[in-house]
């Protein structure tokens, strides 16, 4: 049984729309089971999250499992054949950690920083 994954990102941050757009793009085009929901248009509380932790970092819902950062990244990859090699590099024994503490402590926190000036920015 092919197991569904839904695929929550924040569409009005611009780098993670270019990127899920991608990906979104990809699986449409190949019929993949996945689902892409906007974190400002879908009901997070269904995920046991709020918008704001939802803005702060890449989740992806896997049948029961919900994961988030680098692990996310490596489900989203594994289930897109174009990108199966780049799952399986970043969840190399010595790559995953450091992935993980580079996503976990520099990039998610400048994109979400950029995503709280432009929500200061409307007001």
């Amino acid at each position: 049984m092919t197991v569904k994954a839904e695929i929550i990102y924040n569409a009005e941050c611009p780098v993670c729309a270019f990127e899920i757009n991608a990906y979104r793009r990809y699986a449409a085009g190949r019929d993949l089971p996945m689902e892409f929901k906007d974190l400002n248009q879908a009901d997070m509380a269904a995920y046991g999250l709020t918008r704001d932790q939802a803005a702060r970092r890449l989740y992806v819902q896997h049948g029961e499992e919900l994961l988030s950062g680098i692990p996310a990244f490596i489900c989203l990859w594994r289930e897109m054949p174009r990108y199966r090699w780049l799952a399986r590099i970043i969840d190399l024994p010595v790559i995953r950690p450091i992935a993980c503490v580079l996503y976990d402590h520099v990039t998610a926190p400048i994109i979400y920083a950029m995503h709280r000036r432009r929500m200061a920015k409307r007001g």
